[in-house]
């Protein structure tokens, strides 16, 4: 197989996002978005608008206005999924959330990252890292989730919160960076 810039990016390896085909991924992801956005006044267009931005999505799967993703098709949700306004998903690595989760407004999950080695960066190679939501995961309005980062079954993230290391399973975490508070269960 040839190691093309996009399978770089999703093998979590330097890649060039100015890369052809990965600009040509980005504009089209800015193209779904856009007829998402033309399509809330029609419930069966926007089911099938929302099917044709992610890479899995159900029919029940909803996404308020203004939303943004770099590709969407790297992004996979569950059953049930439900994304207030201004959410916006980095996916230049594969995004999996589970059943049953909700994201408050403006929830930011990345990614995309950056090489600390300034000439490296300098050179405009980046890199990406998966994220993993689990089942019945409930995320704060304005929280960031982290490059990597594994949220458990039942998480409970507060608003404004900056996860910058997995979670368990039944934690509530809060902060910048988050810390485990309690447990649900």
């Amino acid at each position: 197989m040839e190691m093309t810039e996009w399978n770089k990016m999703l093998g979590g390896e330097y890649y060039d996002a100015f890369d052809p085909y990965i600009l040509k991924a980005r504009k089209l992801a800015k193209d779904h978005i856009a007829e998402l956005q033309r399509s809330y006044d029609d419930e069966k267009t926007r089911i099938d608008a929302t099917k044709k931005l992610l890479g899995t999505a159900h029919d029940d799967t909803y996404i308020e206005r203004n939303v943004y993703f770099d590709y969407g098709i790297n992004t996979h949700v569950g059953k049930r999924f439900y994304a207030n306004a201004n959410v916006v998903i980095l996916d230049c690595a594969r995004v999996d959330i589970g059943d049953n989760v909700m994201f408050g407004p403006a929830v930011q999950i990345y990614t995309a990252s950056h090489p600390l080695d300034p000439e490296t960066r300098n050179s405009g190679a980046e890199f990406a890292k998966p994220v993993r939501i689990g089942n019945s995961v409930w995320i704060g309005g304005g929280a960031i989730i982290l490059p990597g980062v594994t949220l458990g079954d039942n998480v409970i993230v507060g608003a404004g919160s900056v996860v910058t290391k997995d979670v368990p399973d039944n934690a509530i975490v809060g902060g910048n960076p988050a810390k485990i508070i309690k447990y649900v269960k």
